[in-house]
């Protein structure tokens, strides 16, 4: 089924479609996005992309590389980040975004709720006790959102530009920073190495002593194997599932479908104003032309059969759970994440 569809990406600095360009997926050039909160260069990279413009390449160089080959990591989302002092003055007291401001996950416009797979506690349990225990939300709200502290929710975080280099697939960033930024990182204690920067900054203590500074640049990279966009699975330790039948909450409904999206934004917990917004939009073959332009009623076109869970109803909660500590060991420390202040999350 997902050779029906065709996966478009855009981005931009806020939610407004007008504001978003197309970004193109696996060249080394960035896209560059600027507004008066933020400056931003970025780089998509999805292993086997199938999808808009037309002509991409399939892959990236950034995957032959490691540790990307060793993980088999099948996406990044991977930038720039210089934050702008606000132009209001507003900066309570603070040279920049403090880290327990700083988030980036997913949210969506309307309820979800209806549509969460069999087995859907389970997979966050696995999320959140393996891969990102920051990671908090409510999926059941009319408006769902996940999103992490941004220190501890990306696989890497760069303080300095980073690298450009075509041969790695364009943006590069290594944990660490310039001979400044690794000063800085020395001066509040971050540890220099990626897994162990992610569990310092679970506890509340870290994120306070972090200021992600006006005027320098971050170099931020989120990747992970777990999401194929060539097949539209997600595929967890313990638990798979076809993302197709509930992309952007919305099941296999026949009929008009206004959007079909999935969601990544950089935001400030305390302003709720975005940095970023990516849209990953699945179209219909049908209604995209030759050149890659988008039909007349395109974002119409999700059309499918009925939703079947059958096949589901017998998920092994239990037996998933124990799959995923097979293939990933022990959780990660929960007297770690018990430091971490309950208002890190809306």
């Amino acid at each position: 089924m997902a050779e029906n569809y065709v996966l478009r990406i855009t981005a931009g600095p806020d939610y407004d479609p007008s504001q978003m360009v197309e970004v193109p997926v696996n060249t080394a050039k960035p896209v560059t996005i600027k507004s008066d909160r933020a400056d931003i260069d970025l780089n998509v990279r999805i292993n086997d992309y199938k999808g808009l413009p037309r002509n991409s390449p399939k892959t990236s160089p950034y995957f032959s590389t490691e540790p990307h080959a060793y993980n088999k990591d099948q996406y990044s989302i991977s930038f720039r980040f210089t934050p702008k002092k606000p132009s209001n003055g507003d900066t309570d007291d603070t040279d920049g975004i403090k880290a327990t401001d700083l988030q980036f996950g997913n949210d969506f416009d309307r309820p979800i709720r209806d549509r969460l797979p069999p087995g859907f506690n389970t997979a966050m349990s696995i999320v959140r006790w393996w891969i990102d225990p920051g990671l908090d939300g409510d999926a059941y709200a009319d408006k769902p959102f996940l999103y992490g502290p941004a220190l501890s929710s990306f696989n890497t975080v760069h303080v300095g530009k980073g690298e450009f280099d075509e041969e790695k697939g364009g943006l590069w960033f290594e944990e660490g920073g310039d001979q400044d930024g690794l000063e800085a990182r020395e001066e509040v204690g971050a540890p220099l190495t990626s897994k162990a920067r992610m569990k310092w900054a679970l506890r509340a203590d870290s994120k306070e002593k972090w200021v992600f500074e006006y005027g320098q640049t971050y170099g931020l990279d989120f990747f992970n194997p777990y999401l194929n966009f060539s097949e539209l699975a997600l595929n967890l330790p313990g638990f798979q599932l076809p993302i197709m039948k509930y992309w952007d909450g919305q099941g296999l409904r026949p009929g008009p479908k206004r959007s079909h999206q999935l969601r990544y934004v950089l935001r400030n917990k305390e302003t709720g104003e975005p940095y970023l917004v990516i849209l990953f939009s699945l179209y219909h073959k049908d209604y995209v032309n030759e050149d890659g332009s988008l039909k007349e009623g395109a974002e119409d076109s999700l059309k499918l059969p009925d939703n079947d869970d059958a096949q589901y109803d017998d998920f092994d909660g239990d037996g998933a759970l124990k799959e995923a500590t097979e293939q990933l060991g022990p959780k990660i420390d929960e007297k770690e994440k018990a430091q971490t202040s309950a208002d890190d999350i809306d």
